[in-house]
């Protein structure tokens, strides 16, 4: 006859190591309801959905909730946490599984975006002075061909502008005309507002990669360009 598996005989270290760094995220009071795997776009990937990943921890499955390349597929969209009735947290489970994996093993494509973003200031590795070309070019084609939107200005650093906006780094590299449309509603209800050169784009791989450094890294080099040499009020991003 088989004996009654205790939870307490079990060899949980990963489990209790994300348990001590995200006390709030209740990782034992999953009902096994299934709400959170209902609702996740990402069910059946890989075999694996939210409440297996949660059951899966609870028994002590550190290797397999490691290794399983689920974490890659897993949105965070937060729709699971949302949903739960018991609010288990298992979007910060999932950065804590990819904090898990060496730098190196980590998906190339999130991987060498975060890099770019780090080096060149945007995912895409676009040169600072191609992407003010570029948006100096675009504005003077919606100028030139659109008698409406002939005095509207777009500008890069432009010190005290309200609002300082940040758009996906791919709109300028391989869809510029996808610029316009956001410009012509901003100048429209004659926004006040100027993109920034430093970490302008709105993207941030570093924080899909649970690169914490990497993405700490951005967001320190955008708020001091903001805040130093701005003096922007508001940040939007798009993205």
């Amino acid at each position: 006859m088989a004996s009654v598996i205790e939870l307490d005989d079990l060899d949980r270290a990963f489990h209790d190591t994300v348990s001590e760094r995200l006390p709030q995220a209740n990782f034992d009071l999953c009902l096994t309801c299934g709400t959170c795997a209902g609702g996740c776009p990402a069910s059946a990937q890989f075999d694996m959905d939210p409440r297996k990943l949660v059951r899966m921890l609870a028994y002590g499955l550190d290797e397999e909730v490691k290794k399983t390349p689920w974490a890659w597929v897993c949105t965070m969209c937060a729709r699971c946490y949302w949903s739960c009735p018991m609010k288990v947290d298992i979007p910060k489970l999932v950065y804590q599984m990819r904090q898990s994996w060496p730098r190196d093993k980590r998906p190339k494509g999130i991987r060498g975006s975060c890099d770019q973003h780090i080096r060149a200031g945007n995912a895409m590795g676009v040169p600072t002075e191609d992407f003010i070309w570029t948006v100096e070019d675009v504005a003077e084609e919606i100028r030139e061909t659109d008698p409406r939107f002939k005095d509207m200005h777009v500008t890069v650093d432009r010190k005290g502008a309200k609002m300082a906006i940040n758009q996906n780094s791919r709109e300028p590299v391989t869809e510029p005309d996808e610029l316009g449309p956001l410009w012509k509603i901003l100048h429209i209800v004659e926004a006040d507002w100027t993109y920034p050169s430093v970490m302008w784009a709105g993207e941030n791989y570093c924080l899909f990669l649970a690169d914490d450094e990497g993405w700490r890294y951005i967001l320190e080099e955008f708020v001091q360009h903001i805040d130093n040499n701005l003096g922007c009020e508001t940040v939007v991003n798009t993205e």
